[in-house]
């Protein structure tokens, strides 16, 4: 059957959280440069934030605030610092459905791609008879480690380390899964593989090819990488808008790392939902400021009660730090432009909680990565980074979280991050050979969005799909 020409209808419906909403904007924004239709779902305040940086159709659904006792105004997980209110962000998603069932059943489109934790869609999809796709802002190596262990479980009561069983490459993870991930993610991941597919945030060459065949081999199922989405921004403007407004200015950020040499700086970003209790950021600062060199450190920004001084708000630096690194460093409390940072020639090593978001920002710009995995699939992600990819080394880090709010009497000690600060930015053989491939990838990355590339050409393939399914649809 030929391919029909006109436009495709597609909504897309991500989760209200920065790592979910950003990336799956970006890969709509893929769609709409080919010509098709595509609207946004989501709530007003997320909206905002999409508009500012997303020329797209969006549809809004009030939040439920009252339902679930969060303040108006709060509809994203970057806003919350605690397990209680991500809880509730969650519990006021799930209440979204019966509204966003009836408005996609009254206007249905030719293709539904929304958020797995949108579990429920499977039944919307297969009611209108439309495609359902998948999105989980994971990479397919992590999807693959996850389906193993369904496959394989390990019976461990320790929280130690394991291989991951029949799998492409013997990968070594450093701590067992809590049970809790389990628990939501494996039921989660059984209804996507009812999907027609998943859209994967990354790009065939670092996956590689080997995780696609496996995947497809194990579960019979589809996985289209269409990534890196951040490359989808050109402009500085683009990329300084991307997400949230920065809290520093682009200006006087990019003025900074214009004064600093190449390869210089470290930047440190944990992205928006990982909090390390005030010792652990003591350990930090005392391993940055050890190890000499520049740095542009992001921290979430520091709430703190309305009782407390601004010194005991402060007390997870050392006394003096940001006086004695005036020149040499850069605190940034709130949302940053990563994007840009990365970028930039004279960001040499970037330490960070590997997730995916972030680490496949990190490879587009080619900057070599310092790896700190907290919880979901960073574990994962961390060894596709230092053992399979060879662009990072890792701190050491042993404690897997179910989530980013924790308090823990476990320190990864102040030695051990500085001596993997400056296996990097030291230089020397070792931190040469990791430049040189996370170069090598930056190409490949760029490669793959360009006309010909893998990601380009897979979008190609899903788009003709798409059109196939719905030209093959009977009329009713």
């Amino acid at each position: 059957m030929d391919v029909e020409e006109g436009p495709l209808k597609i909504y897309f419906v991500p989760y209200l959280a920065p790592g979910h909403m950003i990336p799956l904007s970006d890969i709509a924004l893929y769609f709409a440069s080919r010509g098709h239709h595509v609207t946004i779902i989501t709530t007003p305040s997320n909206a905002q934030t999409l508009r500012k940086s997303h020329n797209l159709q969006v549809h809004t659904f009030e939040f439920p605030y009252q339902e679930v006792g969060l303040p108006d105004g709060v509809e994203n997980l970057s806003v919350v610092t605690n397990l209680e209110n991500s809880i509730r962000i969650y519990q006021a998603t799930m209440l979204l459905r019966g509204p966003i069932e009836n408005f996609v059943e009254q206007y249905p489109p030719d293709c539904i791609v929304a958020d797995f934790l949108y579990s429920w869609m499977d039944d919307l999809a297969n009611k209108l008879r439309i495609p359902r796709l998948v999105f989980n802002g994971f990479s397919l190596f992590a999807i693959c480690a996850m389906e193993s262990l369904k496959a394989h479980p390990i019976i461990n009561d320790s929280a130690g380390s394991f291989v991951i069983p029949n799998f492409p490459h013997h990968i070594t993870i450093n701590s067992m899964p809590p049970m809790e991930f389990k628990r939501v993610v494996d039921p989660l991941l059984t209804v996507a593989l009812k999907s027609y597919g998943f859209i994967i945030n990354n790009f065939v060459e670092l996956d590689g090819e080997e995780y696609v065949h496996h995947y497809e081999k194990t579960t019979g199922h589809k996985a289209w990488h269409l990534g890196p989405a951040s490359l989808i921004c050109r402009t500085v403007e683009d990329q300084a808008e991307r997400g949230q407004k920065s809290v520093l200015g682009v200006h006087e950020c990019l003025s900074w790392l214009n004064s600093k040499r190449d390869n210089s700086v470290l930047y440190i970003c944990f992205g928006t939902i990982c909090f390390f209790p005030d010792k652990q950021l003591y350990e930090m600062a005392c391993a940055i400021e050890a190890s000499g060199h520049g740095f542009i450190w992001v921290v979430p920004e520091k709430k703190g009660k309305d009782d407390e001084s601004e010194e005991e708000k402060e007390k997870w630096l050392p006394k003096g730090f940001e006086e004695r690194n005036r020149e040499k460093g850069m605190i940034i409390r709130g949302w940053a432009p990563q994007v840009l940072i990365l970028g930039h020639p004279a960001v040499g090593a970037f330490l960070t909680h590997c997730g995916w978001n972030s680490t496949v920002e990190a490879v587009s710009a080619g900057v070599p990565m310092i790896t700190w995995p907290v919880h979901t699939d960073q574990f994962y992600n961390e060894k596709l980074i230092t053992q399979v990819r060879g662009i990072g080394v890792e701190v050491g880090a042993e404690e897997w979280r179910f989530s980013g709010y924790w308090e823990s009497e476990e320190l990864v000690a102040r030695d051990r991050i500085e001596k993997a600060v400056r296996r990097l930015l030291d230089g020397g053989d070792e931190a040469d050979d990791i430049r040189r491939r996370a170069q090598e990838f930056r190409k490949k990355a760029r490669q793959a969005v360009q006309e010909g590339g893998s990601s380009h050409k897979n979008l190609t393939a899903l788009i003709d799909d798409l059109k196939r399914l719905r030209d093959s649809k009977p009329r009713d």
